[in-house]
């Protein structure tokens, strides 16, 4: 008996709808280039996410500077992906009608953070730096809990490592933030 061979019928492109049809299962899910993309998360990714997120928005509140949000916020960004990173930073009167959105915002966030996790690729966070940049992100955290460190970018070409005992700086996107990154770490 011959072998069958499988011929792979290619799937429509993912769309937002099926992005909101994700499990509730603690795993962050993003759409992009037209596929549903999954980030596991684990303990410390979690600890390291929630405590930065919470010092954003208690500083945001206290000076009334926007809104932070935690990885459950989703942005649409121009290319159509949507992405969601681990915290974030929106300027005051960004939105429409001063309000985040009920659904997914439809702009870039000014601060964008990704807490790598052990399973995540180097090159997939590479591009995930790439589009945010591109889409005019003005600043990007990328920490790395198990190297104790953090890369600051705001453009391709300013870029700068942080270790456990530098700040991590709002700049003039979030004026006044600092944080030790080894006390969220």
């Amino acid at each position: 008996m011959a072998a069958r061979e499988s011929v792979a019928v290619p799937a429509s492109p993912a769309t937002e709808d099926d992005l909101r049809a994700t499990p509730q299962d603690g795993q962050k899910y993003e759409l992009v280039d037209g596929e549903i993309r999954v980030s596991p998360g684990g303990g410390r990714h979690s600890l390291v996410s929630l405590r930065l997120a919470s010092r954003l928005h208690v500083f945001v509140t206290e000076h009334a500077a926007g809104y932070a949000f935690d990885s459950s916020m989703g942005f649409r960004l121009p290319g159509g992906n949507v992405r969601s990173p681990d915290a974030s930073f929106v300027a005051a009167g960004r939105f429409p009608h001063s309000q985040p959105p009920e659904d997914f915002g439809d702009l870039a966030p000014d601060l964008a953070v990704e807490v790598l996790s052990p399973s995540e690729r180097p090159r997939l966070v590479l591009d995930k730096v790439g589009e945010y940049l591109e889409c005019g992100v003005r600043l990007v955290w990328v920490i790395d809990p198990r190297k104790a460190k953090a890369v600051v970018y705001r453009s391709v070409s300013d870029v700068t490592e942080l270790t456990a005992d530098d700040d991590l700086d709002g700049g003039d996107v979030l004026p006044g933030f600092r944080c030790r990154l080894g006390e969220i770490l």
